[in-house]
């Protein structure tokens, strides 16, 4: 077996690992991305796969095209809650391995106690709370969706701040231990729109204070690069926003698939740098790397 990874501390990744064997629009298999974390020189490498949805009117185009149903998607994520751990144990030696979820807040009504129920009966090691839908419409996927979401809030700013109101909600709700992507309409939203009306300041400064008084980590997601958008979520002044509450930030490789496990974490880290961050929030296993430690929360620097 080879020697355990002894990476720098900050080098942990705890929002990705989505693989093409329990999500539709990932690729590779969950043990492909994990040797992928090995490589990349990850300490830990925590594994956040999808939350099912629970309604059918929820299933993605390119779910139904294949043939998904609600069954299916709950069945891939009982099969991958057994697999993570499994592989965890498999790998203790090499990585420590975080087994996890990331939560969806669809359908709005009783999200909370499915996700929660999600975490009970999995016993996961944490939490990934993430906001992918407004109005119940997806805005992280086709530009029609988010086009459709900006018309059922009224129009970009109303949809802005809709979306950092159900953050604020979520965290309040589920108490995640990582909150994902902060900023994630940026993703589909024109260059040139104004993201920063005060309307949508105040609705982020919401977001931010309940991420502060739950003690969230906010994800400082490298997905941001690989969608073109010059860098990771959150933007710069949110960034900075919430280094200065003193909220703080652990990198998301955001991975759905091998090739992505590592990317943009050496430039996250000189992003974070850049704008005065000089440290990061890790969760790490107590005692044994695999499955069955404790698992707890340490800060580090970046500068070692």
């Amino acid at each position: 077996m080879n020697s355990k990874t002894t990476g720098p501390e900050w080098k942990v990744s705890l929002h990705g690992g989505h693989s093409g064997e329990f999500c539709e629009h990932a690729r590779g298999s969950l043990r492909e991305t994990i040797e992928a974390a090995v490589a990349a020189g990850y300490r830990t490498f925590g594994v956040s796969e999808h939350a099912p949805r629970r309604e059918e009117r929820l299933l993605y185009a390119s779910e139904r095209e294949k043939g998904y149903d609600v069954e299916r998607l709950k069945r891939d994520f009982d099969a991958y809650a057994a697999e993570v751990r499994r592989l965890a144990a498999e790998y203790a030696g090499r990585i420590t391995v975080l087994c996890g979820f990331e939560a969806e807040v669809v359908p709005a009504a009783g999200y909370r106690d499915a996700m929660l129920e999600l975490q009970r009966r999995h016993a996961f090691d944490y939490m990934v709370g993430s906001v992918h839908h407004v109005h119940e419409i997806p805005i992280d996927g086709t530009k029609q969706d988010f086009d459709a979401a900006v018309e059922s809030c009224g129009g970009l700013e109303a949809l802005c701040a809709a979306y950092y109101e159900l953050v604020a909600e979520m965290i309040a709700a589920l108490q995640p231990q990582v909150v994902g992507h902060l900023d994630l309409h940026r993703r589909n939203a024109p260059h040139t729109a104004d993201l920063q009306t005060p309307e949508i300041r105040k609705a982020a400064g919401r977001a931010l204070e309940a991420a502060r008084e739950y003690g969230a980590i906010l994800d400082l997601n490298t997905a941001g690069r690989r969608k073109r958008l010059g860098g990771p979520y959150p933007a710069p002044r949110l960034l900075r926003r919430a280094a200065e509450m003193g909220i703080p930030f652990c990198f998301g490789d955001d991975s759905h698939g091998p090739s992505e496990v590592g990317a943009g974490i050496d430039e996250a880290r000189a992003y974070l740098l850049e704008n005065g961050v000089t440290s990061v929030d890790v969760l790490v296993r107590s005692g044994p790397s695999g499955p069955g430690g404790d698992v707890f929360r340490k800060t580090v620097s970046l500068q070692a």
